[in-house]
């Protein structure tokens, strides 16, 4: 039945969510601009400046790189912190979904619908028994 797609993982949907947006973000291209082009910031930096401290670079990396599952952080932070890998954190999320779920009314007479389809069903199942 795998085989057939009758089972499925929320966890790697979760994944793939993530994958999925991280990847739409790069084909939309990269916006120029005046503000992009940071030519104030190259200029008050320099050719051998830190660009990494300004301001205007840390706005704009955290614009390109918003993961929501992907730890970037540097290995220390990230053990002292659980060491959690992508598949538990996909995980958490998935239970998050889960349990934040409500269900929608239905309307009443789908439900009568519903619930006469399930009658019939199990009548005709307990025919053939």
């Amino acid at each position: 039945m795998i085989d057939n797609g009758i089972s499925m993982s929320y966890d790697e949907l979760i994944m793939d969510c993530e994958f999925i947006r991280m990847i739409r973000k790069v084909a939309a291209g990269v916006e120029v601009n005046e503000e992009t082009l940071a030519v104030e910031v190259i200029k008050a930096v320099g050719p051998v400046g830190n660009y990494l401290s300004q301001k205007h670079t840390l706005k704009h990396v955290r614009e390109m790189s918003r993961a929501r599952l992907i730890d970037r952080r540097a290995r220390e932070p990230w053990e002292n912190d659980g060491a959690k890998t992508l598949s538990e954190r996909a995980h958490e999320e998935a239970l998050k979904h889960f349990a934040e779920y409500k269900a929608p009314e239905l309307d009443k007479d789908v439900a009568a619908q519903i619930r006469k389809i399930v009658e019939n069903a199990e009548a005709e199942t307990d025919d053939e028994i």
